[in-house]
């Protein structure tokens, strides 16, 4: 069924059913409504598409799946989870079971964000979150979902996995994480999709930033295929994280069979949440009349068998250049493309603006605006070998248009983004300087260090002239 006929079909539907049963409500943000018990009864889930009107993939057999064409929330598959302000990552909301945070309208499942004040004048944050725990939990398989999220400072909306048990292997991070999708309030065209596990904290993730539009103009598919020994992300069909050498232990303990964490069952959950640490706390630019996170459908398939006898890979560690540089067109004598994973990548992020070019054996950073944060604007270079018990060097020539300030630090992106050479902060004149630093690399292996030159929020948007990049081992 096309998209338009759906939606043609729920609002004729519509008509039927009153707006009050079916949940197509718009609450009003001036209150602060007490949480409302919702019973979905078999009557109520008028509409709820077949397993043969879900499309088929090659190689899977659908397990299930929910369109949302009802007239409420299925139970049969859902949970709505109900937990207090604060309960992680600092967030603000409270995740209630009332129908203005979670309702199904128009063929979607709406997950709204709230603000009302509480007893005191502060503002007071509600939304919704539901979870498959208990009901439609699986290990292995492909699962799907359509979605559109809301745009505005502070608004953080997911959809993801966690497994069933998070005691079998210890509790989070050592449980494992699967982000099938993320997406900051504040930057809508940047989506990231991320695996957790282990202890000391890992993570690994890869994004797609839009040419065009963003994820809050229009509906985009999210899916990933978990298998035994791998885990791909994709967003409308593009590949944009691949991860497979994951590990989990006891800190200071022996890893855990590979591949564990994720060889166990997980569940799906999606929630809209308010603040917290990565977002940040709502504005005076928050339009909570439009914190709306809307999913059209989640799909999970599975294959009729999986091949677990995997084994982790072994980690490849880039070699050194000739000369000894780990920093590959560190001399910038090569033209580049600046968006790719190749070498050197030049990344805005938090209202980050500007520009760069390769021009005369130097790198040129143009900022318009620096942004919310250190990173706003930033250029890096990943895949650096960082192996323990080695001491590096690192050097570099830098100008600027004006004196200013930069950090650079050598990060573990991969590793819970923990530091091997520790943020530093570096004041540029207006001529070319030679700057070096030593460090002593003590943490365990990693073929994934990456070198940053942090540009944002540091009080001048003057442009920044980089040459003679290097990173070496000098013991």
């Amino acid at each position: 069924m096309s998209t338009y006929s759906k939606k043609l079909l729920i609002f004729c539907l519509s008509t039927v059913f009153a707006i009050a049963i079916t949940g197509c409500k718009q609450p009003l943000e001036t209150t602060n409504p007490a949480p409302t018990t919702v019973m979905t009864t078999e009557q109520e889930l008028v509409n709820q598409t077949s397993n043969d009107q879900v499309p088929e993939l090659d190689d899977y057999k659908l397990l299930w799946h929910d369109e949302f064409n009802g007239t409420a929330l299925d139970m049969t598959i859902w949970n709505r989870e109900l937990r207090e302000t604060g309960w992680t990552n600092n967030e603000l909301q409270e995740y209630t079971e009332s129908q203005d945070n979670i309702f199904v309208c128009d063929g979607t499942l709406v997950l709204k964000a709230l603000v009302s004040k509480d007893a005191n004048g502060n503002d007071y944050y509600t939304s919704g979150k539901v979870n498959s725990q208990n009901k439609q939990d699986f290990m292995y398989g492909k699962i799907v979902a359509r979605a559109k999220v809301p745009e505005g400072q502070g608004l953080w909306p997911a959809i993801w996995m966690m497994p069933t048990d998070e005691s079998l292997y210890g509790q989070w991070p050592k449980c494992g994480e699967i982000d099938i999708m993320e997406v900051l309030g504040s930057q809508t065209d940047i989506a990231y999709a991320t695996i957790h596990y282990g202890e000391p904290h890992g993570e690994q993730q890869g994004l797609l930033k839009l040419s065009e539009g963003t994820y809050a103009s229009d509906f985009h598919e999210f899916s990933v295929e978990w298998e035994p020994g791998e885990i791909r992300f994709y967003i409308d069909d593009v590949l944009v994280n691949t991860v497979n050498d994951w590990f989990t232990a006891e800190d200071g303990g022996d890893e855990k069979p590979y591949p564990a964490p994720f060889n166990q069952t997980f569940f799906v959950q999606m929630n809209l949440a308010v603040g917290g640490n990565w977002p940040g706390d709502p504005d005076e630019t928050t339009d909570f009349s439009l914190a709306e996170f809307e999913i059209d459908y989640v799909r999970v398939y599975q294959k009729a068998e999986y091949d677990t006898n995997v084994s982790k890979p072994e980690k490849d560690f880039r070699e050194p250049l000739e000369d000894g540089n780990l920093i590959y067109n560190g001399d910038f004598s090569e033209a580049e493309d600046l968006t790719d994973d190749i070498n050197w990548k030049f990344m805005l992020f938090n209202g980050g603006a500007g520009s760069s070019e390769i021009k005369d054996e130097s790198i040129i950073i143009n900022s318009e605006n620096e942004g919310t944060v250190e990173y706003s604007v930033q250029l890096v270079q990943p895949e650096l070998p960082m192996i323990k018990g080695n001491k590096y060097l690192i050097t570099f020539d830098a100008y600027a248009a004006e004196e200013r300030d930069i950090i650079v630090c050598i990060s573990a992106p991969t590793g819970g983004w923990i530091r091997y050479f520790p943020d530093t902060k570096v004041g540029l004149s207006t001529d070319w300087e030679t700057y070096t630093f030593e460090f002593d690399m003590t943490e365990k292996d990693d073929n994934n260090g990456r070198l940053e030159f942090n540009m944002g929020k540091s009080g001048s948007i003057a442009q920044i002239n980089f040459r003679n990049v290097r990173v070496e081992v000098i013991e």
